[in-house]
């Protein structure tokens, strides 16, 4: 009796064990990770007994010792005891397009001096420090123990941008890297090699980005004008604009003396090789044209400009000369910046009154003189013209009358030559007619002879057949009792009868005939 109480209770005991068990694993133990989330562990150690090692400091936890692990447990139930193990639920990270993601690594060795970049992924570093990859747009599993995210979309600072950089259509990134990259074998400084058109994402700690512009652009230096109040342009007796003396475009002395102003238009550009020297050495496309260009451009002119006199800049070949040196010593100071120039052009010069007057007034009557000279010219030109005309008219009306006569010789001739075709051809016709006729006698003639050749040689086949056929019966009895005998019907019923004296009527009824005629005795007949 005390048996089966005690194994009762066991069993009681034991069902109790399990279910409670089961309770307590699927309430107390039980965690359910939702989606977008994951689960971070960190293991307390053994509660009464079992060895308590803890993990290095500033690392991860191996198994079996004291602190986080590395690995997260993804969406899903499990089940680990609170009374061993921490358990605490961390969000995924979300890099949603147009962002990056800067990785930050909290544990591990420390990099070695002067280098700050960390070289793998997530889950195989082993310093602590700025990772070099960055994360593109998407949804990580990243556990915040060890590592930290910053999402970041374009930093620009001091027009060098970094994240998630865009290079547009016509230009190119040019890269400055602030660390050196062993695997790549690239150092600090600006990169020879630049970036096409297209989108990068940019470690900001690693590199950033100089977008310039590629292809040409014009440089304009201009005086400004004097503006009446109507709007229009100031301008003195001679024509010409008057200057407001405030930013007056390219002004400087010409070898003799006066103020000269002059306007310049350069068409200059840079080329995807020439970026990163230009960024390297003076900055962005602004500041070459700040910098370089437009100093370079009123200082050639003023130079070069400097070594011509007044009149010489105005007309004549020496104006060319001008134009064609201030252009070649532009070209040679942009290709020593390596920036190039497709075209420099002196657009417009303005010499003082003093200098242009006279010379303008002497150009006007030279080229007055030039006019009146030309105007002689064109009507020496017209009388030639005139006269040559007359002569065409009286050409052509000779030309026309030698036409009619030779239109009429022509057709002449060609009526001639018609109506000796016509004769011709009705003499061939005869003649053709006549051999006609005759080929057609004799046509006649032998097709006739033929005929009768034919007619005789088939009654001399015929009467050649009726010889044989006569030779091969024997005589020409024979010969018709054959023919006679091939002629009767095969159902033709001979008899043969006597015809002797007195027999003709005693053999009647032997061919089917009888005769009615009564024959009296010779008895009556003797009576």
């Amino acid at each position: 009796m005390n048996k089966r109480v005690l194994t009762t209770v066991g069993g009681l005991v034991l069902i109790t064990a399990i279910v409670g068990g089961s309770l307590f694993h699927w309430s107390i133990n039980r965690v359910y990770v939702e989606e977008g989330y994951s689960l971070q562990l960190r293991y307390k150690g053994p509660l009464l007994v079992g060895k308590r090692e803890p993990a290095k400091r500033g690392f991860w936890a191996e198994e079996g010792q004291i602190g986080v692990l590395q690995k997260l447990r993804g969406p899903g139930r499990h089940f680990y005891c609170p009374i061993w193990w921490e358990r605490k639920q961390v969000p995924d990270i979300l890099i949603k397009p147009g962002e990056v993601g800067v990785v930050t690594c909290k544990l591990g060795d420390d990099l070695p001096p002067g280098e700050f970049l960390v070289d793998g992924d997530i889950g195989t570093t082993e310093y602590k420090g700025i990772l070099r990859k960055v994360l593109h747009p998407g949804r990580y599993r990243i556990n915040p123990y060890g590592y930290e995210v910053e999402v970041i979309k374009a930093v620009e600072e001091a027009g060098k941008l970094a994240g998630w950089v865009e290079i547009p259509t016509g230009y190119v990134g040019v890269v400055t890297n602030l660390a050196n990259n062993p695997e790549t074998g690239k150092f600090v400084g600006v990169q020879a090699e630049v970036l096409p058109p297209g989108i990068y994402p940019i470690n900001g700690r690693e590199q950033q980005v100089d977008v310039v512009e590629i292809g040409y652009r014009h440089t304009t230096i201009q005086a400004t004008k004097q503006m009446t109040a109507d709007g229009r342009v100031a301008k003195d007796s001679s024509g010409e604009p008057i200057f407001s003396g405030v930013d007056s475009g390219i002004e400087f002395p010409s070898k003799d003396g006066f103020e000269i102003h002059m306007d310049f238009t350069a068409v200059w550009g840079l080329l995807p090789d020439q970026a990163p020297h230009a960024i390297r050495t003076i900055g962005n496309v602004d500041a070459i044209e700040e910098k370089i260009v437009a100093p370079q451009i009123a200082s050639i002119c003023r130079t070069t400009g400097s070594k011509f006199k007044a009149v010489e800049l105005l007309v004549g070949a020496d104006r060319e000369t001008f134009q064609q040196d201030t252009l070649e010593s532009f070209k040679r100071e942009l290709i020593k910046k390596e920036i190039t120039l497709l075209y420099g052009l002196v657009r417009h010069i303005y010499i003082p009154q003093e200098v242009r007057k006279p010379i303008q007034t002497a150009v006007i009557a030279e080229e007055l003189s030039l006019t009146r000279g030309q105007e002689q010219l064109t009507a020496k030109a017209e009388a030639s013209f005139r006269e040559a005309e007359k002569g065409v008219e009286l050409e052509k009306e000779r030309v026309d009358v030698d036409t009619e006569k030779l239109f009429e010789t022509r057709l002449a001739e060609g009526d001639r030559e018609a109506k000796g075709i016509d004769a011709e051809t009705e003499r061939l016709i005869a003649k053709i007619e006549k051999d006609t006729a005759i080929l057609e006698a004799q046509a006649v003639e032998i097709l006739g002879r033929a005929e009768n050749e034919g007619k005789q040689l088939i009654e001399e086949a015929k009467a050649g057949k009726f010889a044989l056929a006569v030779q091969a019966f024997g005589t020409p009895t024979a010969y018709n009792n054959w023919v006679f005998a091939t002629g009767l019907p095969d159902n033709v019923d001979l008899k043969f009868l006597y015809a002797g004296e007195g027999t003709l009527w005693t053999d009647m009824d032997n061919v089917g005939v009888r005769a009615n005629i009564p024959i009296k005795s010779s008895k009556a007949a003797k009576k």
